[in-house]
């Protein structure tokens, strides 16, 4: 049996200060043993008796809420009156951090009110054993009650998951990197007189986590197992608009609540399916999501730069002097010194998604390390600049590296078919990659670089858009691509993207797989001549 024993001297406590806003949010008086605290439907999902139990929800139904609070009620009993341990399994850390801290929440209010002592929110790593015998470090959150019991949270399915004693929560099941092996390794729990709990937002009709639902509906898990549908409607009707407003401070108010709920159904835009199925809990006929959440995490490895440049439309009234002197500071100021700090003796190649007006150039270098793993050291996102200026920053960008330099891959899929040609011309049509992105190119590349996520073979910046863009890419008939959708940015909502980071990083995938020969960069005329003043003048 696993049970999770920490590593001698790495528990330690977690501060307030590291739990995510949304626990921070909750009313300090907020009393969860009070009536009413919890809407109809998560009353209802809390009072399923069954050793299976599985959520088919929509977003922002609280469900994941309510079984916090269900299981802290159930840690803190004593075995007589049906205590038990509790493990939470998430598709990322940051949830586990989350879930743990809605427990030590709700935990305070029942010490106080029982007189039952707890300890803090406690982290530490303990050895996790595979099958084929090697170990892996995983961290794990952890409270501790005087009933003897504790919750768990952990920040990543552990290979030994069958010997967990107690209930089992799989949260975001149908987004973990293998839904199967977690689904099969659970429910073998139930041998040993275990508890599951399945929660999940659907990612598509053949997702494994939409099978689950489908058999335990039909009967084939026995009488013991029961499914729950939980829609967006449902916790609207529910009083979910109420709730938001009670936590963000807001006056409720018919009308306003009309305007939130349709806010949030127009989010979709003409992305119908993917509403339905993230809030009606109807799953698409497409594969879903192409990389799971787990990998995408497990890749942002570091706080690294993500430099923009921004433009305003009257920036093309200056004269072409007064542009170029604006790349020129940009490039010297912020690209220029970070390129110094690489290392000059791995291969280095850039791949770039072009875009002049709407969404962004985005131009992702990567430096292929003696492992053959993919380091990207920062990414350049351009929104609203001009060609000619797009054009300066990405020649100054491969004459800044130098010998390092192996290639690139440019998207010459309509505006940018002008630049990529230019560029070509210049260093070399077998370094230059001019690639036309379509169903049969994502057919052949795409699939190398979510192997590369499954393999643990990218280090990239940790950056919010970064992440949306990776989600971005979902399978359509087996395919992984980026959907014709776009979406708000992160960090300036008035701007718009359409997974501008995944293509520049398929296209860097591809220029990896296809480098040249070192080349020696040579002035070609007047478009390439003055780039040394431009970058040292």
């Amino acid at each position: 049996m696993n049970e999770l024993r920490p590593r001698a001297d790495t528990v330690r406590i977690v501060e307030w200060e590291e739990l995510p806003e949304s626990v921070k949010q909750i009313p300090a008086d907020m009393n969860p043993l009070a009536d009413g605290v919890l809407m109809k439907h998560q009353a209802e999902w809390c009072a399923i008796e069954a050793s299976l139990k599985a959520a088919s929800k929509g977003r922002r139904t609280g469900i994941t809420f309510a079984e916090a609070l269900d299981d802290t009620l159930t840690a803190s009993s004593r075995k007589s009156a049906g205590g038990d341990n509790v493990y939470y399994i998430p598709d990322a850390k940051e949830k586990g951090l989350e879930f743990i801290g809605y427990c030590a929440h709700f935990a305070r209010v029942i010490a106080e009110a029982q007189s039952m002592g707890i300890s803090r929110i406690e982290e530490f790593l303990f050895e996790d054993q595979r099958d084929d015998g090697s170990t892996q470090m995983i961290s794990a959150f952890r409270i501790r009650f005087s009933s003897g019991f504790s919750i768990v949270a952990l920040s990543s399915r552990p290979a030994s998951i069958r010997g967990l004693q107690g209930i089992v929560v799989i949260d975001e099941a149908a987004f973990h990197q293998n839904v199967q092996a977690v689904l099969d390794a659970a429910t073998a729990l139930l041998i040993w007189g275990g508890k599951i709990r399945v929660i999940s937002t659907h990612n598509g009709r053949s997702n494994p986590f939409n099978q689950l639902c489908q058999d335990i509906e039909k009967g084939r898990y026995g009488s013991d197992a029961k499914v729950y549908t939980a829609t967006f409607d449902d916790a609207v009707r529910n009083g979910l608009y109420e709730r938001v407003c009670m936590m963000r401070g807001w006056s409720p108010s018919p009308e306003a609540k009309k305007a939130w709920y349709a806010k949030i159904r127009h989010a979709y835009g003409p992305r119908q399916a993917a509403m339905r199925e993230e809030l009606d809990a109807i799953p698409r006929d497409g594969g879903g999501v192409a990389i799971p959440g787990v990998w995408i995490d497990r890749a942002m490895k570091g706080d690294r730069p993500v430099l923009r440049l921004t433009l305003d439309d009257d920036f093309v009234r200056k004269t072409e002097f007064e542009r170029d002197l604006v790349a020129a500071m940009w490039v010297k100021v912020f690209m220029k010194p970070l390129i110094a700090r690489l290392d000059p003796n791995l291969q280095t190649v850039f791949g770039m998604d072009f875009a002049r007006h709407r969404n962004f150039t985005v131009i992702t270098p990567a430096q292929i390390t003696q492992s053959l793993s993919r380091f990207v050291p920062f990414v350049i996102e351009l929104h609203n600049v001009p060609s000619r200026q797009q054009e300066r920053i990405l020649w100054a960008l491969i004459e800044l590296l130098g010998p390092m330099f192996r290639g690139g891959a440019m998207d010459a899929t309509g505006p940018g078919l002008t630049l990529a040609e230019y560029t070509a011309d210049r260093y070399g049509h077998d370094c230059i990659h001019q690639v036309v992105l379509n169903v049969k190119w994502y057919a052949e590349y795409m699939p190398k670089m979510v192997q590369r996520f499954e393999d643990d073979d990218y280090d990239l910046p940790r950056d919010a858009n970064v992440e949306e863009d990776l989600r971005a890419i979902e399978n359509v008939d087996g395919i992984p691509r980026v959907l014709p959708v776009n979406t708000k940015d992160l960090k300036e909502p008035e701007l718009y993207r359409h997974g501008d980071f995944a293509v520049s990083l398929v296209l860097t995938e591809y220029a990896a797989l296809n480098m040249a020969a070192p080349i020696e960069v040579t002035s070609d005329g007047p478009r390439g001549a003055d780039i040394q003043g431009f970058l040292h003048g």
